[in-house]
């Protein structure tokens, strides 16, 4: 069994993933939201005094020591400061920014969006945040290696490079994983967003 040193939860031969552990949130001195962790590490942050919990969720964590009610916001109480972060040019990311809508119809659909070149590569354009956006498959065959004006296609609205902030952060955690109710009080959005 491995053992964390200074706190007292073990993690058997199964892991985290299969403990049962969930998600805490994690704020800065100033109550700004910073990540998310899993319950071990908020415990381990609790009990060497670098953190202290605002709310907890249901039910306790148990020990062969001790009984820890299960932490669901935790506070530092140092300030972190971190330097801004530059989005990664994904699939992802650009689903992520276009909001799964294809740029050219409006069609919403996870599964049959794919990234278009809004000037294709083999006339000059870039692999770059500006050039690339959503499209369904239609659209995308529509226009194939074709400029907007030869496939007579419009754009619902230009691509742009996202602001990495906090909420845009946290917004993709919550649409992947969902939140708990007590982090709305720290969020700028909707409890259970992504649910």
């Amino acid at each position: 069994m491995a053992r964390e040193k200074g706190c007292a939860l073990f993690v058997g031969r199964r892991g985290l993933e299969n403990w049962g552990l969930r998600s805490v949130l994690v704020l800065n001195q100033n109550y700004e939201p910073l990540n998310v962790c899993n319950e071990k590490r908020a415990i381990v942050l609790v009990n060497r005094g670098k953190a202290e919990v605002l709310e907890h969720g249901n039910g306790v964590l148990r020990s062969p020591t001790q009984i820890v009610r299960r932490p669901s916001v935790i506070r530092l109480v140092q300030m972190i400061r971190r330097p801004r972060l530059k989005p990664r040019l994904t699939r992802k990311e650009i689903l992520l920014r276009d909001n799964f809508t294809c740029q050219y119809c409006g069609v919403r659909n996870r599964d049959l969006l794919t990234i278009d070149h809004v000037v294709p590569r083999h006339r000059g354009g870039r692999h770059s945040w500006d050039n690339l956006v959503c499209a369904c498959r239609a659209c995308n065959h529509r226009k194939g290696g074709k400029t907007l004006d030869e496939s007579k296609l419009d754009l619902r609205r230009t691509p742009f490079q996202p602001k990495v902030t906090t909420y845009y952060i946290l917004k993709q955690y919550a649409l992947s994983y969902g939140t708990q109710a007590g982090w709305a009080n720290y969020l700028m959005m909707e409890a259970g967003a992504g649910e």
